[in-house]
């Protein structure tokens, strides 16, 4: 299940998602690990414009998350990448945002890629909450969910990005 369907499904969604990255969250230190369980890992970078494709990439034991963009206008923005693992090691996530809230860049495509996970539940959102302002989400038309990557859509997607969200499951060992 990659995107939620139906009225019963986003509830579901809704609800496990912001628990995960809780989790994730409250196991944050210094230094990222490599076990399940890992710290989560927080870098910053910038989005350039200019139309040229730039990538930026976090690794956080055998998963790794790239975001790869094409944007135009203004100057550099300062943007933030993260990426943890849950403490049973079943979930991996990678979220990617612009800390100001919305970004002032013409996106001319994007694309966040996972390795080593299957993404259970992604999100695409035009502005990123800040203060008293909420998420704005992408309208499902304008990106598409793969197994392991988000992407605009092509002449669909309205140029305007400022947050990325991807929870993915990892394989598990069975016994």
């Amino acid at each position: 299940m990659a995107a939620p369907s139906g009225r019963s499904g986003w509830r579901s969604w809704a609800a496990l998602v912001p628990a995960a990255l809780l989790c994730l969250a409250a196991h944050a230190a210094a230094e990222p690990g490599t076990a399940p369980g890992a710290a989560p890992s927080t870098a910053e970078f910038d989005v350039r414009p200019g139309g040229e494709v730039h990538s930026f990439s976090r690794s956080l034991g055998d998963y790794s998350c790239t975001f790869t963009y094409s944007a135009q206008g203004g100057t550099n923005e300062q943007w933030q990448m993260s990426v943890g693992v849950s403490e049973d090691g079943g979930l991996f996530s990678c979220s990617v945002w612009r800390p100001q809230g919305k970004s002032y860049l013409f996106f001319t495509q994007f694309k966040a890629e996972v390795k080593g996970a299957k993404i259970e539940y992604a999100m695409a959102y035009s502005q990123a909450a800040v203060g008293a302002q909420s998420d704005i989400p992408l309208k499902q038309e304008e990106f598409e969910i793969t197994e392991t990557a988000v992407s605009h859509r092509e002449g669909k997607f309205r140029f305007e990005l400022s947050k990325l969200m991807i929870v993915a499951k990892t394989p598990r060992d069975e016994l």
